[in-house]
């Protein structure tokens, strides 16, 4: 996820910040980016089994969790921003430069927010969360991964159920011979 934002904040800055108006399909890529990649944040398992875990094993971190938490909201106000300049349409440089801070806001909050969870999340859960917490967090997450794997759609189709090679080589029309 941290390439994915450097990677919009990198178009943003280069590419976007010089222009004096932008498309709607050039702030539709980049908010249709942004949600997807806050909606990918709160589907990790970080969100949905440590931090419950840790807000249950221990007091210690509400503030640090609280932290994190409004570094998601931030994320949010500025995606919303952004959203908001899209509908309204994108065709000044105070437009430009508006929406372009709000993209910036919502890579620094996430980007603060991932780099806060290694640093100092992590090291608070080790010491907060008791072994037999960890392994039913496991379990969980491998229930979870297990269940997504069973109920989602395959969009390949089968191995068993595509034609061979020699099937669909015989398929084929004869080969045509060239007159010279």
């Amino acid at each position: 996820m941290r390439v994915s934002l450097h990677a919009v904040q990198q178009l943003v800055q280069k590419s976007y910040a010089r222009q004096t108006a932008l498309t709607t399909g050039q702030a539709e890529y980049v908010c249709d980016t942004l949600r997807g990649l806050y909606e990918s944040c709160q589907r990790r398992k970080l969100d949905r089994f440590l931090l419950p875990a840790l807000r249950r094993a221990s007091a210690n971190a509400d503030s640090l969790v609280a932290e994190l938490d409004q570094l998601s909201r931030d994320a949010v106000e500025a995606l919303a921003t952004a959203n908001g300049l899209l509908q309204g349409g994108i065709d000044s440089e105070e437009g430009v430069e508006a929406f372009c801070t709000a993209v910036e806001r919502f890579c620094a909050a996430l980007t603060l927010r991932f780099e806060r969870e290694e640093l100092e999340l992590f090291p608070v859960a080790r010491v907060a969360i008791a072994g037999e917490t960890w392994f039913a967090m496991a379990h969980q997450m491998l229930a979870h991964d297990a269940y997504r794997e069973e109920h989602r759609v395959h969009l390949v189709t089968p191995p068993a159920s595509r034609p061979s090679r020699v099937e669909h080589s015989q398929r084929q029309a004869p080969p045509v011979s060239y007159v010279h």
